[in-house]
């Protein structure tokens, strides 16, 4: 196999059921988002609703994270994805019945917020899982010399299954309606589900299978906090999506700013992935080993100044390609992160490791709902989105300082040593 072979992951056939697994999820996780935050606004007109939404997630999500890496890391990984996918049937099929017309017509519209709520802190419980058992699983379905390569894949097919999920559930709102694009995730996930056993189960590398939480779970956070690499990348990643974040209150922006409906609604969350698709397939093409830690401090640089002229931003294509521009730079960001993580997790940490990753990045999405929506209620949707982009700016020329292993992190050698194993 060739060492630049760009598609050397694909050509393992384990690895295409997973990527085929995973568009499917994120594809209705990524339709199922965009429904519930079309309607929680459409029944409040309220933005800080959808700063709830965010809040609501990330209590359970940051919670159990630990947890649920101390778990993964002791369990088998192919049924542990499938139990998670399973469990997030369940969701699909509860909000599917909460938008139905009966559920509608015979419940109070705080009836119907409240149990929306309710699932979606059950899918912030089971996203702690979520991440840390695909993360493990990547690393079981391809050789460790091309773990870059398949890094680059299964983020690729994320983004994209997030891009068309966005577009796909924009405009199905405005064709067959809200309940019936929910009942179609349902589909989804359930199919999703059915693939999941094409692939057979992994064995688990742990050797310290039965340890005690405890001494599991310091482990797993006394490792990512001594690897300075490891830590630069998810605070550079934590603070940037926590302020930079315009997805949770895009809604307003269709609705109020732009006014462009639901379909204008589904290309603006589209752009944003569409972006990241662009750059994320470059980069399979063209290595980010070299001059690593400049480029992610760059590209999260592009990030802020992207978000900055979306806020600014009163027509409805500039809005569009700024978010273009945000999503590029963001997936350059992505691809660099879990190359790192990738390469320098030792495999019977790797639950533990992504769990700390969900922790600061994953969470810090929900958080960063909540806070987009609150300085939206507060200083209004336009101004909230400056400011993050400002905080963005600010934090990458901190880290860029205070920082100086990320600022000269180069994964050559890593990459190249990978390589060279049989």
């Amino acid at each position: 196999m060739s060492k630049q072979d760009p598609y050397a992951a694909l050509r393992i056939k384990e690895f295409n059921v997973f990527l085929f697994v995973r568009f499917l999820l994120v594809f209705g996780w990524s339709m199922q988002f965009i429904v519930i935050e079309w309607q929680v606004y459409s029944i409040t007109k309220d933005p800080l609703s959808l700063g709830i939404i965010g809040l609501m997630e990330i209590i359970p999500a940051f919670s159990m994270a630990l947890f649920a890496g101390h778990v993964v890391d002791q369990r088998e990984k192919r049924n542990l994805l499938a139990i998670c996918t399973a469990a997030f049937s369940l969701i699909s099929l509860g909000l599917f019945l909460l938008t139905s017309e009966s559920i509608i017509a015979g419940w109070s519209v705080n009836s119907v917020l409240y149990s929306i709520y309710g699932l979606v802190f059950f899918g912030g419980f089971l996203r702690a899982f979520f991440g840390p058992t695909i993360f493990s699983l990547v690393a079981l379905l391809v050789p460790k010399k091309i773990y870059h390569n398949a890094a680059t894949w299964s983020t690729s097919t994320w983004k994209t299954a997030s891009v068309s999920g966005a577009l796909t559930a924009g405009f199905l709102i405005g064709i067959i309606g809200v309940d019936k694009t929910l009942c179609l995730v349902f589909v989804l996930v359930i199919l999703s589900l059915i693939c999941i056993f094409l692939i057979k189960k992994k064995p688990i590398l742990n050797k310290k299978i039965g340890e005690p939480m405890k001494d599991s779970l310091k482990a797993g956070v006394r490792f990512v906090f001594q690897n300075k690499a490891i830590l630069g990348v998810l605070t550079l990643d934590m603070i940037a999506v926590l302020f930079g974040g315009t997805v949770a209150i895009l809604s307003v922006f269709a609705q109020d700013v732009l006014k462009v409906g639901p379909e204008g609604f589904g290309i603006l969350n589209a752009s944003i992935s569409m972006g990241s698709i662009v750059t994320m397939f470059l980069t399979t093409y063209i290595p980010i080993n070299k001059n690593t830690g400049k480029k992610m401090l760059i590209s999260v640089l592009i990030f802020g100044l992207s978000i900055i002229a979306f806020g600014l931003s009163s027509l409805f294509w500039v809005s569009v390609l700024a978010l273009f521009l945000s999503g590029a730079a963001d997936g350059i960001s992505m691809v660099i992160r879990q190359t790192i993580l990738q390469l320098k997790t030792p495999d019977d940490m790797r639950g533990r490791v992504s769990s700390v990753n969900s922790m600061f990045v994953g969470s810090s999405n929900e958080l960063g709902a909540f806070e987009s929506g609150l300085a939206a209620k507060l200083i209004g949707p336009a101004a909230a989105v400056v400011f993050g982009g400002t905080m963005t700016i600010i934090t990458v020329v901190t880290t860029g300082i205070v920082n100086p292993v990320l600022l000269d992190l180069d994964l050559t050698k890593e990459i190249e040593e990978n390589e060279k194993e049989t």
